[in-house]
């Protein structure tokens, strides 16, 4: 890997979303054009529409993927790997079994890639992913949440998270895409700290020195000293207790209706949110089009824009791309950095042994 300039491959998501045309405005930036060379796994014409809807030119290299050629290292700073044509679905912005099996036959290909071994031609230093429609993933059979968890999966991880990175808040979460009725079951002392430990690499990665980590409760007013519930005391305040034996400067749990204002204002380098919405909403209230999901724990380096498909406006050359920018400049930066995120160097065992699930 030259680690002044790595590569990185882009996933294009669901087709009859926004994903091509953010990721053509985004390459059109001088900026993240010179941060990497990039390889997009999609389809050609896709990526050909959203350039004429946007005003946009076609300045990329076009390789068909199955191709002898696109086994061998391609000298341009601007591929397209082109999985080809995807009909019906320019004109029926929707979900569809057409649209999950190509957003995630575009993946799954830029995992392996990811995967490969070092020297491979096709091999890439990092992940950047549109956003595909969970719900044209079932249509089309598959049922995987989200990419988070498949790329836990295909990469083995043993412990993983969700995290997102915005100018002014880091927030990462003990549990993902899962019903808010279960989250109570879940949560187990590993659970809340597996966030907190990789969530404090994750600042290391992003050269915070000494990262300050403040960690929410589950319940009203964290609790209220067991008034409203038990998990404070007895699940995430173990799992504080574990971190900060371990060197990690973490503190709560917090209220979460209070916590965030503090790590806006600086107090904080990252919150630990114990579910979704609890982590989402301040993140998406504060940088809707910056924000960048991240996945903690994994053995390669996987952003992707904090926004949907936007069906609504697919195909109408009005996208904000900046958030898909932030991702890829990010990917581009994590991927160039020396990482620390598999973990703490700590001797002590895993509150929940030596293996968790493979995702939340």
């Amino acid at each position: 890997m030259n680690p002044a300039r790595p590569t990185i491959a882009l996933s294009l998501g669901d087709p009859a979303g926004i994903g091509a045309e953010v990721t053509v405005k985004a390459l059109c930036d001088p900026f993240v054009r010179r941060a990497a060379k990039w390889v997009v796994h999609g389809s050609n014409h896709s990526m050909h529409v959203a350039a004429e809807k946007s005003g946009l030119p076609v300045d990329w290299l076009r390789v068909a993927a199955g191709s002898e050629r696109a086994q061998h290292e391609i000298d341009a700073d601007y591929v397209v790997l082109d999985h080809g044509q995807v009909l019906g679905l320019f004109d029926r912005r929707e979900p569809s079994k057409v649209g999950g099996l190509a957003s995630k036959g575009y993946v799954e290909a830029a995992i392996a890639d990811a995967m490969r071994p070092r020297g491979d031609p096709r091999r890439v230093d990092g992940v950047v992913t549109a956003p595909i429609s969970k719900e044209s993933w079932s249509m089309a059979g598959y049922r995987w949440p989200g990419h988070t968890e498949l790329f836990a999966f295909r990469t083995r991880a043993r412990r993983h998270c969700m995290a997102f990175s915005a100018p002014k808040l880091r927030v990462a979460l003990a549990t993902t895409h899962v019903p808010l009725m279960t989250i109570r079951d879940l949560l187990t002392i590993g659970r809340v700290f597996d966030p907190i430990d990789l969530g404090n690499c994750f600042c290391h990665d992003m050269g915070v020195a000494t990262p300050r980590i403040a960690v929410c409760g589950l319940n009203p007013h964290a609790g209220e000293n067991g008034l409203f519930g038990d998990e404070e005391e007895r699940v995430i305040r173990p799992a504080i207790e574990m971190a900060c034996s371990a060197g990690i400067d973490a503190s709560g749990p917090w209220p979460a209706d209070t916590i965030f204002r503090d790590a806006i204002q600086g107090r904080y380098d990252l919150v630990v949110a114990m579910y979704h919405d609890q982590g989402l909403i301040p993140v998406k209230m504060l940088a809707f089009d910056s924000a960048v999901n991240v996945t903690l724990g994994i053995s390669v380096v996987r952003t992707s824009p904090d926004h949907g498909t936007a069906f609504g406006i697919s195909g109408e050359g009005r996208a904000d791309a900046g958030a898909m920018r932030e991702a890829m400049l990010l990917a581009a930066k994590l991927a160039r950095a020396p990482r620390t995120s598999s973990g703490a160097k700590t001797n002590q065992q895993h509150p929940d042994g030596p293996a968790r699930g493979e995702w939340s």
